[in-house]
C-alpha cells in the first residue's frame, strides 16, 4: 500500500506518454513547449499546496507514501502537478489537432458567467474557509485574467475537452480521497471547505483542478503561439486528420 499513490500518479500519465508518440498527435514534438508549462505551473500549486499542508487544511496518510518529501509535501504531490497535467494536456491537445483553437461553444460567455458567478458566491458565502475562499478567487481571477485581458481564443476548446476529462477526474480524486479505502490518501479538514462531497471528493476540488488546468493550458498555448509550428511540420499535421 505505500505505493498506492506514486501508482495514481504514474498510471495517470502512462498511456498519454505512450500515446504522445502515435503518428495522428506527435505531442512528443512538443515536449520543449509542454514540460515548460507544466513546471512554471507547478511552482504555485506547490507553494500553495504546501501552505495548506503546514496549517492543516489537508494532508496525507502515510501508510499509502513512499516517504519521500520535498518542500514538506510527499514527492508523490508533487508528481500529482506533473503527472496529472500531462494527461489533461494531451487529451486536450487531441481535441486541439482535430478541432483548431477557433472552435467555438456557442453558448462560451454564458458558461463562463455560470462559473463566475457560482465561484463568487461560493466564495463570499464561506469566506472564512481557506480551502473554498482561496480556491474561489484564484479561479474568478483567473477567468477574468482569460476572458478580458488575455483573449483566450482556446476557452472554448478547454470547456470542451474539460468536459470528458471529469470522468477520469472522478476516479483519480475518488480514489485519493478514500473511496474504497479504509482511509483516504489525501485527507480534508472539513472546517476549511464547505463540507459537501460528490462520493469522497470535496466539491472544491472540481474547481481547484480546474484552476490548474486552466493555467497549465494557458502556459502551454502561450508557448504554442511564441514558438509556431513551422509550416511544413503543420501541413503534415492536419494532412493525417
Amino acid at each position: 500500500m505505500n505505493f498506492l499513490y506514486l501508482l495514481v500518479d504514474l498510471g495517470a500519465i502512462a498511456v498519454p506518454v505512450l500515446f504522445s508518440f502515435h503518428p495522428k498527435i506527435q505531442l512528443y514534438k512538443r515536449w520543449h513547449l509542454l514540460w515548460p508549462a507544466i513546471l512554471l505551473s507547478l511552482t504555485p500549486f506547490v507553494v500553495w499546496d504546501s501552505y495548506f499542508t503546514k496549517i492543516g487544511v489537508w494532508g496525507f496518510t502515510p501508510k499509502y507514501l513512499v516517504g519521500s518529501y520535498l518542500f514538506g509535501l510527499p514527492i508523490e504531490e508533487i508528481l500529482f502537478f506533473i503527472c496529472i497535467p500531462y494527461a489533461c494536456l494531451f487529451t486536450y491537445y487531441c481535441f486541439r489537432i482535430y478541432f483548431g483553437t477557433d472552435y467555438r461553444i456557442k453558448n462560451e460567455n454564458l458558461i463562463t458567467a455560470i462559473f463566475l458567478c457560482f465561484t463568487i458566491a461560493m466564495g463570499v458565502t464561506y469566506y472564512d474557509r481557506y480551502y473554498t475562499s482561496w480556491t474561489a478567487v484564484g479561479l474568478v481571477g483567473f477567468l477574468l485574467f482569460l476572458k478580458f485581458i488575455v483573449k483566450a481564443k482556446w476557452l472554448s476548446l478547454f470547456y470542451f475537452s474539460h468536459m470528458f476529462l471529469l470522468i477520469p477526474f472522478f476516479i483519480v480524486n475518488g480514489i485519493l480521497t478514500g473511496s474504497g479505502l479504509d482511509e483516504p490518501v489525501v485527507w480534508y479538514n472539513n472546517a476549511e471547505n464547505i463540507g459537501v462531497r460528490i462520493f469522497t471528493i470535496p466539491f472544491e476540488d472540481i474547481f481547484y483542478g480546474m484552476l490548474m488546468l486552466l493555467l497549465n493550458t494557458f502556459l502551454f498555448e502561450y508557448l504554442l503561439a511564441k514558438y509556431p509550428v513551422p509550416e511544413k511540420e503543420n501541413l503534415e499535421t492536419v494532412s493525417v486528420r
